[in-house]
């Protein structure tokens, strides 16, 4: 697992040992960059169910402003300040070792771009979708980027989100909201 471009390219981020954290595929995360990259440059990310850190270094990598890496897992918490640290982009980022839910709900500001890769069995992919939608904490034009199972049927959003994309990678599906201005 490498980062892909940006100043931090090439680098080898560390994985966590065991089974309990899928990290996103090369050829998943190159497609996802590929169409997201001119909505990263100054933006300000929140990779909420951040296991590694891959998809928020990416993107700090390729010039995000700032991003919140949030996960409840003190092992993923504990990699993720070793990859960015290791990275040289810890001065724009901050680590949240608490519950997707308990860091929502103290959310300040608004994100341009939102990560949503939790545990496929969790349920808490579309819990998270409804509370980022009920506090509205997404800017204009701003996306949520879910990653899935391809058979996973994700619901709508209400306005003023909008389901912009479906990417399929083999047995993996990545869907963009897009929230209108």
């Amino acid at each position: 697992m490498r980062v892909i471009t940006g100043s931090a390219r090439g680098k080898r981020l560390k994985d966590l040992p065991g089974l309990d954290t899928r990290p996103t595929t090369d050829r998943v995360k190159e497609g996802l960059f590929n169409v997201i990259q001119f909505d990263i440059e100054g933006r300000r990310v929140l990779d909420l169910f951040a296991g590694t850190g891959q998809l928020g270094i990416e993107c700090l990598s390729r010039g995000a402003a700032f991003c919140d890496f949030v996960d409840s897992a003190p092992a993923a918490m504990k990699v993720v300040r070793e990859n960015v640290t290791a990275c040289r982009l810890s001065d724009r980022a901050a680590f949240h070792q608490k519950d997707f839910s308990a860091f929502l709900g103290g959310a300040r500001g608004k994100y341009d771009l939102i990560f949503l890769d939790p545990p496929y069995a969790s349920g808490n992919l579309e819990r998270a979708m409804e509370r980022i939608a009920a506090i509205d904490i997404v800017s204009g034009n701003g996306i949520i980027i879910c990653e899935s199972p391809v058979e996973h049927s994700l619901p709508e959003l209400p306005a003023p989100y909008e389901r912009t994309g479906e990417y399929r990678y083999g047995k993996i599906k990545v869907t963009l909201y897009r929230r209108s201005v």
